[in-house]
This record gives C-alpha cells, sequence and structure tokens, in this order.
C-alpha cells in the first residue's frame, strides 16, 4: 500500500487507515484479530480509534492484539477524545481536564506510551477554543502524543482551532482534520477542504463508501441484513439513499463496470485520488468486507472516468 505525508507534517500513514469503531461490540476480539493482520499484510499502517468506539471496549480491544503480535512500531495509533457517555447519554466534552484524562485512560487500554496522532473528535461550543486547543499543546509537550489534529470540524472551526494551536507555541502546528468525505457527500468541499487547505491539514476521511451506499448494495432496495434496515442505524444511512445520491451510484455502476471493477473499488479509488486526501478510513464488520476494500489501492482510475464521476456528482451533498 504506498504512503502519504499527512498535511504538511513529515508523518507518513498509509492511503487506506482501518476504522475500528465497531471493535468490541459488533467486531469480536477474534474478527479484529483477523483484520488487523489483514490490514498490515495489504501493507496499512494508520490505525483509527477512540475511547468511545466499541461501547468503550474498542481500545482494550486493539491493546490486547498489539501486543499479542508485537507491532506497536508497524502502526500509526490514531486516537481522539472529546466524545464521552455520561448518565446513559454521549455529550461533547472539549475540556482541558476531560481530554486529558480521556488521553491518560487511551494510553492505558492501549497499552502504550504514546499516540502518533491525537484529535479532538468534535467541537464543543461550550469550551473556549483556546482551552481545548491547550489539552492538544501539552499533550504534545508531554511526549503523549506525537501530532495533533481534529475532526468535524465546519471550515470556521478549523482556521479557529489552527490559530488557536499556533498561538501556544509549540513548534508542530495541527496536521489532519477528519471528516465525512464521499462521492455522494461532497459537502466539506464547500467551506472545510479550502480551510484545511489554508490551515496546512490533511484530510482523514471517514465513511469514504458513503455509509455503504457506495457498495452498491442498496441498488435493488434495502437488504434485510443492511444497517439500513437495523433500527439503531436506519438514520444514520438514510440520508444517502435519496433519489439524487442513487443516480451517483447508478453511474458509479456503470463506469464500474466498464473498467471491469468492483463499484467499492472505483468509490475509494476515486476518493483516495483527491488532492486532499491523505488516507481514507475504511471499517467493516467482517474481514471479507475489509479484504474488498483494501483490494482498491491495486486500482488506478483513468482521468476520464474520475473527471465523470466528479461531474455527476457535482452538487451533491
Amino acid at each position: 500500500m504506498q504512503l502519504s505525508r499527512l498535511g504538511g507534517s513529515g508523518l507518513e500513514v498509509s492511503r487506506l487507515a482501518l476504522g475500528t469503531m465497531s471493535w468490541g461490540a459488533a467486531v469480536d476480539e477474534y474478527v479484529a484479530d483477523e483484520q488487523l493482520k489483514a490490514f498490515l499484510d495489504a501493507g496499512g499502517t494508520l490505525l483509527d480509534t477512540a475511547p468511545i468506539y466499541g461501547d468503550g471496549a474498542c481500545e482494550q480491544v486493539i491493546g490486547s492484539l498489539v501486543a499479542k503480535h508485537g507491532v506497536r512500531d508497524r502502526i500509526v495509533l490514531a486516537g481522539k477524545a472529546g466524545v464521552v457517555r455520561r448518565n446513559g447519554r454521549v455529550v461533547t466534552d472539549g475540556s482541558l481536564r476531560s481530554l486529558l484524562q480521556q488521553l491518560d485512560r487511551s494510553l492505558a487500554d492501549l497499552g502504550t506510551d504514546h499516540l502518533d496522532l491525537w484529535q479532538v473528535h468534535r467541537w464543543d461550543d461550550t469550551v473556549p477554543v483556546d482551552e481545548t486547543m491547550a489539552a492538544l499543546d501539552q499533550a504534545v509537550r508531554s511526549g503523549k502524543v506525537r501530532y495533533a489534529g481534529i475532526s468535524n470540524f465546519a471550515g470556521w472551526q478549523t482556521v479557529a482551532a489552527q490559530h488557536a494551536f499556533s498561538r501556544l507555541g509549540g513548534g508542530v502546528p495541527l496536521v489532519s482534520t477528519q471528516i465525512e468525505y464521499s462521492l455522494i457527500h461532497r459537502s466539506p468541499e464547500i467551506e472545510v477542504l479550502p480551510a484545511a487547505r489554508h490551515a496546512g491539514l490533511g484530510i482523514l476521511a471517514w465513511s469514504p463508501l458513503g455509509r455503504g451506499v457506495l457498495t452498491g448494495k442498496y441498488r435493488g432496495g434495502v437488504p434485510a441484513d443492511s444497517r439500513a434496515a437495523d433500527a439503531r442505524w436506519e438514520a444514520f444511512v438514510t440520508p444517502h439513499l435519496t433519489p439524487s445520491k442513487i443516480r451517483v451510484v447508478d453511474a458509479l455502476a456503470a463506469a464500474a463496470e466498464g473498467l471491469g471493477a468492483s463499484i467499492s473499488h472505483v468509490a475509494l479509488a476515486w476518493l483516495r485520488d483527491q488532492p486532499a486526501v491523505a488516507s481514507a478510513i475504511v471499517g467493516a464488520r467482517t474481514t471479507a468486507q475489509l479484504l474488498e476494500s483494501l483490494g482498491s489501492e491495486e486500482l488506478e482510475l483513468p482521468t476520464e472516468i474520475t473527471a465523470a464521476l466528479s461531474d455527476v456528482s457535482e452538487g451533491v451533498r
């Protein structure tokens, strides 16, 4: 797998990252073990996690597997903080106290003395941005974190965060912003991508397959075993099942047929080749699904196909 630089930094990451949101919950440790080995065998390096993932069990699973296989030096471990579960509710907390508490817990669960990348999971309107960025700065200065980034920030929030972090004088700027970005979710191109370019941040794209829609599985309706058929996930998937987005999937399927490739491979290759994208985060419930995504690295899209897909999805938000 090819590597790319994250933003303006010297940190290299694999062009596909392994997402672990379901590890410890829908994905048990046995399947997680299979997925980690498959990812590493494919040359992947970037592993994305957060303490809220897997109902709080994800990072313990990662820590166990990394220790079992002795692969800490082979991975770029990217964590997050700022989303916590309190009194049965998921809340955003960007305070200095909460962020550093979560960092210490993550390090303990992951069985490591540092994270290669640590990101603020969400913007918190109730906390001054200077305080939130101070947590990142302290973490970098302490050696517990090598590089810092943000996640799910709007365009103006991205620039405000970078300016606040830079004023702290740590010497290393923010390097990344993690956002949802795909052929059927191009709204980041309006404000977030220009802001990221201005701030020198690399893009880590989550849900690069449009919450599963860009696999083509929903072209004939909603499969009974799909997320859209699950009451817990229906609201997550259905915004990408609009007529305009389904037309994009149909165009994607036609391109894939012409190339003799799978629909998901073409979707991932289009996103991977966008100039601002450093890595696309792929998660999977099964190892077979992950292997399918990893296979996209072998596909090089002709420039005319890339342009045609960009045209047909232009304006799709």
